[in-house]
């Protein structure tokens, strides 16, 4: 089942605090390549998923060959990325596809609406996630589900995002991940 939070680590330090706590998925950012092993095989010995955002992997570049490593080398369950091909190859290799949009004007809404006609990720990462309005429209039109990320700062706008269609939030705010009882179910 898809937690309604979902915890995104900065830091390694954010990182250890997140294989405590309850969420089953953490989505790892800012990492060193030379780091990706052993943080993958430590989320496994803790039972959580690790989604990585593919385009924030230091030392490494973002192309199709380097989609194909951290599939097949690395082995996260999940990529996000803002690249269409690596979103292309996370789903070739069976590994979980977000495709993350920035939504800064009415061209940028289109022509993510034409990359993901193409990409066809299993989850969309809208940013940013407090616009409501937008993430109804984007899981209407593409038919896929939504995850509402960027610029949530409140339980409010936690409840506001998955009342009008994200599945979940993804969030590296603290304080939206000290307290796991009050996140909503």
């Amino acid at each position: 089942m898809m937690p309604k939070v979902i915890l995104a680590a900065r830091s390694i330090k954010d990182y250890e605090q997140l294989l405590v706590h309850p969420c089953p998925v953490i989505i790892l950012m800012n990492v060193h390549l030379s780091q990706l092993q052993s943080l993958v095989t430590l989320a496994h010995k803790h039972a959580k998923q690790l989604w990585l955002h593919a385009d924030l992997v230091q030392g490494l570049k973002h192309d199709e060959a380097a989609a194909q490593f951290l599939c097949q080398n690395i082995r996260p369950d999940g990529l996000i990325s803002t690249h269409a091909q690596t979103v292309l190859i996370a789903r070739k290799h069976n590994v979980t596809a977000i495709q993350r949009i920035f939504l800064i004007d009415s061209h940028s809404l289109e022509t993510s609406y034409r990359i993901l006609a193409n990409s066809q990720p299993d989850y969309i990462e809208v940013l940013p996630g407090i616009v409501p309005h937008l993430l109804e429209e984007v899981r209407q039109r593409t038919g896929r589900p939504v995850l509402a990320g960027g610029f949530i700062r409140s339980q409010a706008e936690v409840v506001t995002a998955l009342e009008h269609g994200a599945l979940a939030v993804t969030t590296s705010n603290k304080k939206l991940w000290l307290d796991p009882s009050s996140t909503p179910h």
